[in-house]
């Protein structure tokens, strides 16, 4: 049984829009089974600990998204954050310091108000992509994970190092004991 903290991005749609080029680069790809459908499904939130990298799996309303579970920020707990949608894009909140990142695209969400408007009217803008998140696939009611291994840096993959994973896996086994 999967504990309430764990989190992926599952699509069941994955593939359904790829060329032939594109599903020959995904097979090619180390697909990992992750766990039952069922057993995601309830626990809503799992996270998992991928090769070098530790994934927060998230099934919310009927989809499953996958990214890297500390925020680009400041490495905060994306598991403990809140799900919410802002200008009809789904999005995860980082609890310590309300950062927005839409768990389909990984893109950092901010409100900016343009000062010569008035009256003043905020909207939701993008800072580009921030948060790496990676590929879901069922299949047979299991649940499978490809990592994203696009070139180049995206900002959360600095909490992904040796150095930082290390440091949060001492601070939750602090927390157990």
């Amino acid at each position: 049984m999967l504990s309430p903290l764990d989190h992926f991005t599952v699509s069941e749609d994955w593939g359904k829009n790829m060329s032939s080029d594109e599903d020959v680069a995904a097979a090619s790809r180390h697909t990992l089974f992750i766990g039952k459908k069922e057993n995601i499904i309830q626990s809503r939130r799992v996270v998992k600990s991928v090769g070098e990298r530790d994934v927060l799996v998230i099934y919310h309303q009927g989809d499953f998204y996958a990214i890297d579970v500390r925020c680009y920020h400041s490495g905060g707990p994306l598991q403990e954050g809140d799900i919410e949608d802002f200008d009809g894009r789904t999005c995860i909140v980082c609890p310590w310091h309300k950062y927005k990142i839409t768990l389909a695209e990984g893109e950092g969400l901010y409100q900016a108000v343009d000062p010569s408007v008035k009256p003043l009217k905020p909207t939701w803008c993008s800072k580009g992509i921030k948060q790496r998140v990676h590929t879901v696939t069922v299949s047979n009611e299991d649940v499978f994970l490809t990592l994203n291994d696009s070139p180049g840096p995206i900002d959360s993959d600095y909490y992904q190092t040796e150095k930082y994973r290390n440091t949060f896996l001492k601070e939750g086994q602090k927390k157990t004991k």
